[in-house]
C-alpha cells in the first residue's frame, strides 16, 4: 500500500461531532438536588451552593453552555459546576502569604508570629456581624411577600425544596426564580 492509499489510523472509530442539543428545565430538574449536594460538600455554604447551581442552569438554558451529548447530562452539568466553583474560589481567594511578610522581627514583638490572627472574632467584629445580620433581616422583611416567604422557608428555615413548593403551591422552577430575584434584590 502506498502512503496515499493507506487508511488513517482510528478514523473509523471517531464519531463526528454532534450538534449542540437544547436542554430545558425538564431535563435539568432531576439533577438539581445532586448538584446542590455536590456544591454544598465543596463550599460548605448552602446559599452559595444554590446560587452556583442556579448559575449552571441559567448558563445551560440561555445557551452560554451547549450540551453536545458526548457524555451523560449529569456529568456535563457537574463539570460546569466544578468550573463555577473554581472560578468562585479564585475570585474570593486572598493572595496573602506568610512568606510575604518576611522573617524579620523589629524587636517590638511585631514579627511574623505576631501577625497571625486569632480564629475567633474580636468583640468589634461580633458587633459588626450582628449589625449586618439585623440589616439583612430587615431587608428580607422588606421584600415583596412572594419573595420573602420563599426566602424564609427555603433559606432561613432550611426546608426542603419539595416542602416549600407544596407550602407555597408553586413549581420548583418558580421557587428558583423567586429565590434568585430575592438574592438580587438583597444584593443591591
Amino acid at each position: 500500500m502506498t502512503p496515499a492509499t493507506r487508511p488513517l489510523p482510528f478514523t473509523a472509530n471517531v464519531p463526528a461531532c454532534a450538534a449542540p442539543m437544547a436542554v430545558g428545565w425538564a431535563e435539568l430538574s432531576p439533577h438539581r438536588a445532586y448538584l446542590v449536594s455536590y456544591a454544598r460538600r465543596r463550599l460548605l455554604d448552602p446559599a452559595l451552593a444554590e446560587d452556583l447551581v442556579h448559575d449552571v442552569f441559567e448558563a445551560v438554558v440561555t445557551g452560554r453552555a451547549s450540551f453536545e451529548g458526548r457524555s451523560a447530562l449529569r456529568s456535563w452539568l457537574v463539570a460546569i459546576l466544578k468550573h463555577k466553583i473554581v472560578d468562585l474560589i479564585r475570585q474570593r481567594s486572598g493572595h496573602d502569604s506568610l512568606d510575604t511578610h518576611g522573617d524579620d522581627d523589629d524587636g517590638n514583638g511585631n514579627g511574623p508570629a505576631d501577625t497571625l490572627a486569632c480564629p475567633r472574632p474580636r468583640p468589634d467584629e461580633v458587633a459588626e456581624q450582628r449589625q449586618r445580620l439585623a440589616q439583612t433581616m430587615a431587608r428580607i422583611h422588606a421584600l415583596p411577600e412572594t419573595l420573602r416567604r420563599a426566602v424564609e422557608l427555603r433559606l432561613l428555615r432550611d426546608e426542603s425544596t419539595e416542602d416549600v413548593c407544596r407550602t407555597l403551591a408553586i413549581s420548583e422552577q418558580n421557587l428558583f426564580v423567586r429565590l434568585h430575584r430575592a438574592r438580587r434584590a438583597l444584593a443591591n
